[in-house]
């Protein structure tokens, strides 16, 4: 463990120092290497040196400096003298991390994050909660969905304010709230089955409570009210009280009453600000360069920073252009891009990568001072959130430098996590396979759709024919499984060697299966009988590897959602094998479900195919009527 004795005040350091000494593996010893700390909050320009005898850290913020010291220290083992230079960016950057799509990290698990945020020099966290935090005035707010309590969000604000981060709330005040209303306990403010009633007095009241409830906790006077995909706004029960109302006004009249309601709890607030722009599109698309939205309601907007998310285009001109308009919507423009931790089961480090060098370049060229990548869970938080650090350390670096150095990536990621980047990125392959367009940018999701689709109907089986996937999946195995006892995220890595591992047979179980069956090659299907009875086995040990991983970052809570998922494809399994005996011994004279033509999934070129669950597993109806 390396010695090092900090000349300077770190009074303002000391508490994050701590948290982070034994990562970092170094100790504070009045005989360690000197390093002269030199503050500059007025400059931007950072920088690290080593002389042979001493090293120096110029830094401009808590934050900066962590990063800065992270980077001394990889530039130290290299055991040569180094001086180094960035610049940082932006004011704020940061990430924001779903905690509402059924994965809730838990207290341990967003410290880890945080100390791994810290290291990459960023400074602004948010999770994003719907309903997954505490308000003492309605007990079914986050009921069995794992809510955060007021103590619990009151210590990771503590925690992230030694490390220099600050942690805004981020919740929703108009849209995106079904897991809310499906009580019914809030019939009188509902709209439509996840949007509030505009207009309701008992409306503000209920949003007063929640705004309150989730700035309490926090030492920050900022807060993301959310507001974006509110859609049929306006089209429920406010239609039947008030008739038919233009989306404009109904939009400004209920960001007035939101802003006046945190303007008098002295906060100021953001929101997402794709609402104006669907309204103004005739094509309802946040992202139509036609888009007109009124001067006169730009001048009813009150003061609201407004955030721009975009995690699609890979030019730097389309970032440029939406960012222009925002700006001449005369309120603070902050921008917010992603992670790609949605995709599916793993994550998209190609479609990350490209979107983020665009959407930073524009953002740094238009003097936006506030960036955040999103990792968002969409469809039940399939992906673990630890898995998106390369595309984090990525998003953190070019808010520093203008490229990244894929050589310091290598070291940085292997000093953070005990991989390399190179390593760590291996998990873009399970996307990102034959057939699949280079960085995967129409965002298959192969890894998903063909875990999750049924064995013997084979939706995206033409999808996946002629690709050779069994043998691709096959190989990233092989290339997996040594890091299951390599580096910090051994379950992390064991759960996808498992994955790859089960692929390395599911992925054309159908297809080879539908082959054997109509040449009546009953070898073929003896064999098939057996990864059959082989993939029954190994699906479950699949659940197995992603609970452990599951359980060791999120509260327990929406993991039984994956447990029904993974209890159908083992059930399915089962199934399989027992009508494939059935027909061998002679005692089904056809399989129906092979009988059937194959017909080829709809997706854009270069992609196997995506989608969510429910339109994955099967064609008949999950649920409903």
């Amino acid at each position: 463990m390396l010695a090092l004795k900090f000349i300077g005040d770190t009074s303002a350091l000391d508490e994050g120092l701590e948290l982070l000494k034994e990562e970092l593996n170094f100790v504070r010893q009045e005989d360690g290497i000197p390093i002269s700390l030199t503050y500059k909050p007025e400059e931007t320009q950072l920088k690290i040196g080593y002389n042979g005898n001493e090293g120096e850290i110029v830094y401009h913020s808590t934050n900066t400096f962590f990063r800065q010291l992270n980077l001394w220290l990889v530039n130290y083992k290299q055991g040569v003298p180094f001086e180094k230079e960035e610049k940082a960016y932006f004011k704020k950057t940061g990430a924001m991390i779903d905690a509402s799509r059924n994965a809730v990290l838990h207290v341990e698990g967003t410290k880890e994050f945080l100390r791994h945020m810290a290291k990459l020099g960023l400074n602004l966290a948010m999770l994003y909660t719907e309903d997954t935090y505490e308000v003492k005035e309605y007990p079914y707010f986050g009921y069995l969905r794992g809510k955060y309590t007021e103590e619990e969000l009151k210590a990771l604000d503590d925690y992230a304010y030694a490390l220099g981060i600050e942690m805004i709330p981020c919740i929703q005040t108009l849209g995106h709230l079904y897991q809310v209303l499906q009580f019914g306990t809030h019939h009188d403010i509902q709209d439509t089955s996840d949007v509030l009633l505009v207009g309701e007095p008992k409306t503000y009241e209920f949003l007063e409570n929640i705004i309150r409830a989730a700035t309490t906790p926090f030492r920050s006077n900022r807060i993301h009210i959310g507001m974006d995909e509110a859609f049929g706004i306006g089209t429920g029960r406010y239609k039947q009280l008030h008739g038919e109302k233009d989306t404009f006004e109904i939009m400004n009249e209920h960001v007035q009453k939101v802003i006046g309601i945190t303007e008098r709890l002295g906060l100021e607030a953001m929101m997402w600000s794709d609402m104006y722009y669907r309204a103004g599109s005739k094509t309802h698309d946040y992202y139509d360069k036609e888009v007109e939205v009124p001067e006169h309601i730009i001048e009813g907007i009150p003061d609201v920073n407004m955030v721009f998310w975009d995690y699609y285009h890979e030019k730097k001109e389309d970032y440029t252009e939406f960012l222009k308009r925002h700006i001449a919507m005369k309120q603070k423009v902050i921008f917010a891009g992603g992670v790609w931790t949605w995709n599916g089961i793993a994550p998209n480090f190609g479609k990350s990568f490209e979107t983020t060098k665009a959407g930073l370049a524009a953002s740094k060229e238009l003097g936006i001072d506030e960036v955040f990548a999103t990792l968002w869970g969409d469809d039940g938080g399939e992906t673990p959130i630890l898995s998106a650090l390369p595309g984090l350390q990525v998003f953190a670096d070019l808010s520093y430098r203008e490229t990244v150095d894929e050589e310091l990536a290598n070291a940085v990621s292997k000093q953070n996590t005990g991989l390399t980047f190179d390593e760590f990125v291996l998990l873009n392959e399970l996307d990102e396979t034959p057939g699949v367009m280079k960085n995967n940018l129409h965002v298959s999701a192969g890894s998903k759709v063909l875990l999750w689709q049924d064995p013997l109907l084979g939706r995206f089986d033409k999808n996946a024919e002629g690709h050779e996937l069994n043998k691709h999946y096959a190989e990233l195995a092989e290339k997996l499984k040594p890091l299951q006892s390599k580096g910090n995220y051994q379950t992390l890595f064991t759960f996808y060697y498992q994955l790859a591992k089960v692929l390395s047979e599911r992925a054309e179980f159908g297809i080879k299966v539908k082959a054997a069956y109509d040449n009546q090659d009953t070898d073929a299907l003896q064999d098939m009988l057996a990864v059959a009875k082989r993939l029954y086995t190994e699906q479950n040990q699949l659940r197995l590897a992603h609970r452990d991983v599951w359980m060791l970052y999120n509260k327990p809570f929406g993991w039984e959602v994956l447990d029904i998922r993974y209890g159908g494809a083992v059930a399915r399994m089962d199934t399989v094998v027992s009508r494939l005996e059935a027909y061998l011994k002679g005692d089904l004279p056809i399989l129906e479900e092979l009988e059937e033509e194959k017909l080829k999934e709809r997706t854009d070129s270069g992609m196997i195919g995506r989608g969510l669950y429910t339109d994955i597993s099967s064609t008949s109806k999950l649920s409903g009527v």
